[in-house]
């Protein structure tokens, strides 16, 4: 019972849905004013050769009549133009009504083609334009003949169009800066940045790097700081350093041995800061000189110590400081990205600006560069035909199959239909004048 209900539901919403599925259909597929106006067109035109039908058809009963009642020979030309005309015409309406519909609401074999072979129709449609529109060597050759890179690069060079362009990267650039969630961005940035540095050995680098700062002597400076530094910080806290002497003593040595003692340690490390700052070939220079060169050393070539280097710089990505000071790169970045994006006088955009001049110009002068850029434009338009062709096609396919049958037979009457309709006005006048030289040939041929 269940099971039952839940199909009567189905089948309750399924026949409500109709009808606005239905009428969404009707509003897709119905007849826009300019179809309107096409077809009251192919209307005067049917109206037209019909006209022209019945008068041939007249004048047919009137040459006949003329002739049973003793008029010249004459009659007999006009009464075989008129009938072949007839006969032109009738055959020409059956052969035009026969794409559309049923002759006469007849069902003979071979007639309403468009209703009937609309699906074979989207096919061949389809076919035709893969074979013929999306072959490599026409896309290439349309593209070669059109000249992009050369026409882009005149467009470009225009100092109104080089600003449209900036412009309109800007906006791209703050849209998609918006839409990215900075919680996401920081995660990839952070987990990149740690698996880059995981993944490659830092020690050897910085050994070069130490080297090369030593033999130079950029080092000096940073020695010069710190020794210059380390003076005036031993002049500011002299107390504090002799009281940190003194409470280090042991408890039975006598108060004012602890304190010369302080003073005595305070006064060589001042005089051992004063000499290092002053003189430029101190032995303790020296002696940090051959440290860094042997530590430098020691961090491209020794095993222990770029283990311990390596072992340090997990330690310090794995803290939590340092992944937050990571994450906190992009807000600060995107900020100044943003920032220069709005601003139209910022160097980010007059670089950009600058940038699309100067690529346009090349573009628009140097045949090599013309070049290039139309190989790089055919490439990826081979590349999408070739790909994509079956699905480019099937759009066309599938699109003439959903229309429906009645409604596409109309459409395609409303816009081709009226030169259809010259068609059997052709006929009725050739028919006329095939009949008449038959006729004026047989009697030429009979006398």
């Amino acid at each position: 019972m269940c099971g039952i209900t839940e199909r009567v539901e189905q089948m309750e919403r399924t026949e409500a849905a109709a009808p606005e599925a239905a009428s969404s259909y009707r509003a897709m597929t119905s007849f826009t004013p300019a179809d309107e106006e096409k077809q009251r067109g192919v209307r005067q035109m049917k109206l037209t050769a019909a006209g022209l039908l019945l008068f041939v058809a007249v004048v047919y009963v009137l040459a006949e009549w003329a002739s049973h009642r003793g008029a010249g020979a004459w009659a007999g030309y006009v009464a075989a133009a008129a009938e072949a005309g007839m006969v032109g015409a009738l055959a020409d309406w059956f052969a035009v009504t026969a794409l559309f519909r049923h002759p006469l609401g007849l069902p003979i074999p071979h007639t309403a083609i468009i209703p009937h072979k609309k699906d074979q129709l989207g096919v061949s449609l389809g076919e035709f334009v893969g074979e013929n529109f999306l072959s490599e060597d026409v896309v290439r050759q349309r593209l070669r003949a059109v000249g992009i890179g050369t026409r882009l690069g005149v467009w470009l060079a225009d100092p109104a169009h080089a600003d449209r362009v900036t412009a309109e990267l800007a906006t791209a650039l703050r849209g998609a800066l918006t839409v990215l969630r900075d919680s996401d961005v920081q995660a990839v940035v952070g987990e990149a940045i740690t698996r880059r540095a995981d993944a490659q050995e830092i020690a050897p680098g910085m050994g070069k790097l130490l080297e090369r700062i030593v033999v130079d002597g950029g080092h000096r400076r940073a020695v010069d700081l710190v020794v210059s530094r380390a003076h005036d910080w031993l002049v500011l806290h002299a107390d504090s350093v002799m009281d940190a002497v003194q409470g280090g003593a042991p408890g039975w040595t006598p108060r004012f041995v602890d304190k010369k003692v302080g003073e005595r340690v305070y006064k060589e490390l001042l005089r051992f800061c004063a000499e290092m700052r002053d003189m430029p070939s101190h032995p303790a220079r020296g002696a940090l000189d051959r440290f860094l060169t042997d530590f430098a050393a020691d961090l491209q070539s020794d095993t222990d110590t770029r283990a311990r280097v390596e072992r340090l710089k997990g330690e310090v990505l794995g803290r939590g400081e340092v992944q937050d000071l990571i994450a906190s790169a992009w807000t600060a970045v995107r900020s100044m990205i943003v920032a220069a994006a709005e601003d139209e006088r910022s160097e980010l955009r007059l670089r950009v600006r600058a940038s699309l001049l100067s690529l346009g110009a090349r573009m628009a002068t140097e045949p090599k560069v013309q070049e290039k850029v139309d190989s790089w434009v055919e490439g990826a338009a081979v590349h999408v035909v070739t790909t994509y062709r079956k699905e480019i096609t099937s759009l066309i396919t599938d699109t003439v199959a959903s229309w429906d049958a009645e409604h596409t037979t109309r459409k395609i009457e409303a816009n081709i239909g009226r030169d259809l309709q010259f068609i059997r006005i052709n006929g009725t006048v050739v028919g006329s004048l095939a009949g008449l030289l038959i006729y004026t040939v047989a009697r030429a041929l009979g006398a």
